[in-house]
């Protein structure tokens, strides 16, 4: 088996052509997750089972085609790799080139992801009260293998790369991404206020 840096180079040299991406891995998790989501639990316990699947099928990179694989100068890139024909659920590729960072936003369903290279780093708000400006909440930096999932609501938050090389994210909504064209619920442009909570 090659590491991902051999596989990196190996899929590079002259005269051969990329690798396809792993078709099988990306069947198995999008099974696990049918499963799941097969359930028809409530959007919370849905994220927790997804989640544990997510982490027994997380990908390698090479789910990925190295074209896919490689970031935009200008922004984060988004790709869907899978859409279920239902809509119940999608699974969304994001890469980000070192320093790229989203807005910060709340989203419309629950949402799971697993970091499949690099590193993300993970800041979450709450309204305030009176709902004019945005408390910190948190803060977390999820590491190649970590895996997490929220449900709305209290899923306010902003990610970044700050690691110095590209990271790379699978994401898996519970909704067609394909169809309504995002996950995010709502961007929030307002003040941000540092947790007031004791140390």
């Amino acid at each position: 088996m090659f590491s991902q840096r051999q596989f990196d180079t190996f899929a590079g040299e002259s005269g051969l052509a990329p690798a396809p991406p792993d078709a099988l891995g990306l069947a198995a998790l999008a099974a696990a997750v049918r499963a799941e989501v097969g359930k028809h639990a409530d959007w919370s316990d849905t994220a927790q089972l997804v989640a544990s699947a997510l982490e027994r099928h997380l990908p390698s990179p090479g789910i990925l085609t190295p074209e896919q694989r490689s970031g935009d100068p200008e922004t984060y890139k988004s790709e869907v790799i899978h859409s279920e024909p239902d809509g119940s659920f999608s699974i969304v590729a994001l890469v980000w080139l070192p320093g790229q960072v989203t807005p910060i936003h709340d989203h419309v369903t629950w949402c799971v992801f697993g970091v499949i290279q690099g590193m993300e780093c993970e800041e979450l708000f709450e309204l305030d009260e009176e709902g004019t400006c945005l408390v910190e909440a948190g803060y977390r930096v999820n590491r190649t293998g970590d895996v997490s999932g929220f449900a709305p609501p209290g899923d306010i938050h902003r990610v970044r790369n700050g690691g110095d090389r590209t990271a790379i994210s699978i994401h898996i909504y519970g909704t067609d991404v394909s169809r309504v064209g995002s996950s995010v619920r709502r961007y929030y442009n307002l003040p941000v206020q540092p947790s007031t909570s004791a140390a």
